[in-house]
């Protein structure tokens, strides 16, 4: 992973334009900390970062196609870039290197902006044709890169992997559009991603547990793809234990060349991080016994938490709570990760939203309910734990993947029938996952109950949080709350500490708007207070909001 940074419809007049775009790549060189590239045209400025993970020798950019001069600056994976090199049409091109990414460039002489549809992968692009001035600009379907856009004071097109790069240079910043394409030719950025799940009749897949296994195992297979040390993130719930599972199906040999030869690195590093004491420890720490991993169980103290809370919400650019209660103990852990020379994790974001496993979901009162807002929540994933996962992961340079929001196991998770998938009395939530995976983990990790991770690294650390902000904000801050924060005024004062942290990097109106918002309420949803009147009584977004459903045994 990487970043890039994108000065387009550069003006004649804008004489200190390459400084200004150094300055801006500069910003996010924790991304990239490699390597750097920089191409300049009349038109445009290319800017790259680079964290090398494919093709370490020879794969630096921005990518130049030798013989059209489109010049390309991704940030991200491509996992089907093998597939895609040997297709008919695209052999012939002439590779300049064995990176993932290049394929973007001989797809787009074949497709144009369309090239999209063929990818499977997480990524954010810039191409740019310098003898038309004509780009293009894309982002993954779910959004699991990030990406921002905005115009500066003379009317330029300014692109970048993270905000902070941008608001020196533009008054007006956005987030662009997860599964959106723009070209040059377009006035806004066009949606490319649709599927027959996101509207319409109910799906009705069946459910068939070994073809889940199957389905999952080829997504985590294909996201092993690289050429340096990884590692698997296990916070000891299903999720990241599955995924960590699968993945040492296949630790032994190298992914990049079909099996044919033995890993280069021979033991896999699990992490996981908690206070002292943690569910989150104990419980990670024996599925890495069981898997066979060379496990680091990692703890943190309140006060180590509340002293980076500055960094990690300059790094998250959010002011969201949850993200941020669970961003401060990923940011802590990726530091450790980093000292120890790994680059690249796997991650187990994604499930709860395909398969409804926050706790809230077993309040659905039916098929169609619940499988509504599975769509709306993995549509808003970018906004949430993809950011989370990214940025937290990114502030020191490491790469987070996350093989459940695979496209293709998107599709396959999305299109089972939702009734199968719902919880309900006496049955625990993501069950069809639970079932598949017999046999692969002990069952009281397979059958362990929801935790937030901003809960299961310990309930001290948020009981902590909010007795902090309660000696930092005061009752009269609370009052004036919504005069100082007009745009999602914060409910509670932790809320506002959190918004208050945020200014200080990120002082603008604009700013603020690119942060999701409204009132912090439980489960962090309004379906939840639509499904259940109870929760009206709350406004904390931690999972044992939800009491009932929480603390109940199955």
């Amino acid at each position: 992973m990487c970043s890039i940074t994108a000065l387009l419809e550069r003006p004649a007049s804008m004489s200190n334009a390459r400084a200004q775009v150094l300055q801006a790549s500069r910003l996010q060189v924790h991304r990239g900390p490699d390597w750097s590239g920089v191409r300049e045209f009349p038109e445009a400025i290319i800017a790259h970062q680079r964290l090398a993970i494919v093709d370490v020798m020879s794969g630096a950019q921005p990518l130049e196609d030798p013989e059209r001069g489109h010049i390309l600056a991704v940030n991200g994976e491509i996992y089907n870039h093998k597939a895609l090199r040997s297709q008919e049409g695209l052999r012939d091109y002439p590779w300049q290197s064995g990176s993932d990414c290049e394929v973007i460039l001989a797809l787009h002489r074949q497709h144009g902006a369309d090239l999209v549809h063929h990818l499977s992968g997480m990524y954010a692009f810039v191409l740019f044709d310098p003898a038309t001035g004509n780009w293009l600009i894309g982002r993954d379907p779910i959004g699991i890169i990030p990406l921002y856009f905005g115009r500066g004071q003379q009317g330029e097109l300014w692109v970048a992997s993270e905000m902070k790069a941008l608001t020196p240079f533009c008054d007006d910043v956005q987030v662009f559009p997860p599964g959106h394409v723009w070209a040059k030719s377009t006035d806004v950025p066009t949606r490319f991603y649709q599927r027959d799940w996101m509207k319409g009749a109910l799906p009705k897949g069946e459910y068939k547990p070994e073809e889940l296994k199957a389905e999952l195992t080829q997504a985590v297979h294909s996201h092993l793809m690289g050429d340096v040390p990884y590692g698997l993130l296990i916070s000891g719930g299903l999720d990241s234990s599955v995924i960590a599972a699968m993945a040492m199906k296949h630790a032994k040999t190298r992914v990049d060349d079909d099996a044919r030869s033995e890993a280069w690195w021979p033991r896999v590093h699990s992490f996981s991080i908690g206070l002292k004491g943690s569910p989150d420890l104990a419980a990670a720490q024996k599925v890495a016994d069981a898997i066979g991993t060379v496990h680091h169980g990692l703890t943190f103290t309140i006060q180590d938490g509340i002293d980076a809370l500055s960094e990690v919400v300059r790094h998250i650019e959010t002011y969201d709570v949850t993200t941020i209660r669970a961003s401060t103990p990923m940011y802590l852990m990726a530091r450790k990760i980093k000292a120890m020379g790994i680059k690249m994790v796997l991650s187990g974001e994604g499930a709860d939203e395909l398969f409804g496993g926050y706790l809230y979901f077993h309040m659905a009162p039916d098929a169609r309910e619940f499988h509504e807002e599975t769509v709306r929540k993995v549509l808003g994933l970018h906004q949430y734990d993809c950011s989370r996962a990214n940025k937290s992961m990114m502030a020191w340079g490491i790469e987070a993947r996350v093989p459940f929001l695979d496209r293709d196991f998107i599709d396959y998770a999305m299109r089972l029938d939702p009734a199968l998938k719902m919880g309900g009395p006496g049955r625990i939530e993501k069950s069809v996952i639970r079932e598949a995976f017999r046999g692969e983990l002990p069952e009281d990790i397979l059958f362990r109950q929801k935790e937030q991770f901003s809960d299961g690294v310990g309930y001290g650390w948020i009981d902590g949080l909010q007795d902090h902000a309660e000696a930092q904000v005061s009752d009269e801050d609370m009052a004036r709350a919504a005069v100082r924060y007009p745009i999602h005024p914060p409910a509670t004062k932790e809320a506002y500490w959190f918004r208050t942290l945020f200014e200080r990097h990120f002082p603008s109106a604009a700013a603020a708007a690119t942060v999701p918002g409204g009132k912090s309420v439980a489960c962090s949803t309004e379906k939840a207070l639509e499904w259940d009147e109870r929760l009206k009584k709350t406004i904390d977004p931690s999972g044992r909001a939800v009491g009932d459903v929480h603390n109940d045994a199955y």
